[in-house]
């Protein structure tokens, strides 16, 4: 029974945005943003307040061996396939209050807004919390749902160590979050996430809602360029054979290569390691982190190509030996046509201005769409900034994305 017509409903928009302060609490920074690296104690206390809010609105919580954590509200047909909404809860080290956790929050209000009007769906509804989407301290990224649909095996996943050699399994043993539950040991009818967009394009082009229909691909490298160490004093700049040279040739056609695939083209140097890392010695090895992106998926192997191309021209001109690890590859992805016209139907029950969009940052959907068919919602972030302590939102759109994610919910669960 329900108080009022499903298609009338709107969620509870401050209280929404005071669990997403709430929230920001746990791992908050100076400069008014989150550092909650996976397996922190920040972590910890994120994922204990929201399996907090979770049990006290009356789900069932599950945690599997990856961390990934499950609230589950039944439906009428609780055998169904559930109709999953979700995201994550860590953050960059200089990260922002709304990515990723306000996927989960906005997940845990549309389960809210049902009891509040005593909404029973046909399908269960259900909360994912996911280990490690940002991949920030245990890499690659999308970690707890690589390991849910299969796409990374367990074991390993578990064993891969951060900067400081401590492991994921091991932090989410110490942290309380690794589960018994099998990965993957889930039935879903359909899954949506609600997210920042992460970029400018809906602000620009003054939209509510961006109707996302697919991720670009997306490939992370490690480049290792080894020449040879040296005295930083008696040795001649002629005769060095310094990785810092070739990657001075090289870093011009990484840009390049992207410039000339505008305006979907992405390149990005995010870190790098010179060894052995003394002020006075030419380093002899040096290992750069490149990532490049495009939603073409053909385009995305030319540009690795002329990638691979430009470290082995500049590095048999330098005398150096230069070689790409690609340690993720993460291939385009669309969404499915029945959640995208699902989360149309949200649009249209809300009224709200909207335009598709194509993600240029990866989710955990990307991975869940290899399983189960996948729909995203987009709301502005101010600027387009994201992975940044200034990352921020309104309250107006963070309450509009999350109607059209209710909407988009009952489309699917049967109300």
């Amino acid at each position: 029974m329900t108080d009022r017509d499903p298609s009338t409903l709107r969620i509870d928009g401050e209280r929404l945005w005071s669990r997403l302060m709430e929230m920001a609490k746990h791992g908050a920074t100076e400069k008014g943003g989150v550092c909650r690296l996976t397996g922190s104690d920040e972590d910890k206390a994120g994922r204990d307040l929201f399996v907090g809010w979770c049990e006290a609105a009356g789900c069932t919580i599950t945690v599997d061996r990856i961390g990934n954590i499950f609230a589950k509200r039944p439906g009428r047909d609780d055998s169904a396939g559930a109709v999953l909404a979700g995201s994550h809860l860590d953050s960059q080290p200089t990260g922002g209050r709304f990515d990723g956790v306000y996927g989960v929050l906005a997940a845990l209000e549309v389960v809210e807004t049902l009891n509040d009007h005593g909404i029973e769906t046909e399908a269960p509804v259900e909360i994912a919390a996911w280990t490690n989407e940002e991949g920030a301290r245990f890499a690659p990224a999308m970690l707890g749902s690589g390991v849910f649909a299969r796409v990374f095996e367990l074991a390993p996943t578990l064993a891969i160590e951060d900067k400081e050699g401590k492991t994921l399994g091991g932090e989410l043993t110490r942290i309380g979050y690794a589960g018994e539950a099998a990965p993957g040991d889930r039935k879903i009818k359909a899954a949506f996430e609600v997210h920042i967009e992460q970029g400018p394009i809906l602000e620009r082009e003054e939209k509510t809602i961006g109707v996302v229909q697919g991720v670009q691909g997306m490939r992370w490298y490690d480049l290792v360029i080894e020449g040879q160490e040296a005295h930083a004093g008696p040795t001649p700049m002629e005769g060095r054979r310094d990785p810092f040279q070739g990657l001075m040739n090289i870093l011009p056609d990484i840009y390049a290569i992207a410039n000339e695939r505008a305006p979907w083209g992405r390149a990005t140097c995010g870190d790098i390691a010179a060894l052995p890392g003394s002020r006075n010695t030419v380093p002899g090895r040096l290992v750069t982190a490149v990532d490049l992106r495009h939603p073409d998926q053909d385009t995305l192997v030319q540009m690795d190509k002329a990638f691979q191309a430009s470290v082995e021209r500049h590095c048999a001109e330098l005398g150096l030996t230069g070689r790409v690890e690609c340690i993720w590859d993460s291939p385009a992805v669309k969404f499915a046509p029945a959640c995208i016209e699902a989360v149309r139907a949200g649009v249209a029950a809300t009224g709200h201005t909207a335009m598709d969009i194509v993600s240029g940052a990866g989710h955990d959907s990307v991975y869940l769409s290899r399983i189960a068919p996948v729909g995203m919602i987009f709301v502005p972030c101010e600027g387009g900034l994201s992975h940044n302590e200034a990352e921020n939102a309104t309250p107006e759109d963070v309450a509009a994305g999350c109607d059209v994610l209710l909407h988009a919910v009952l489309a699917q669960a049967g109300a």
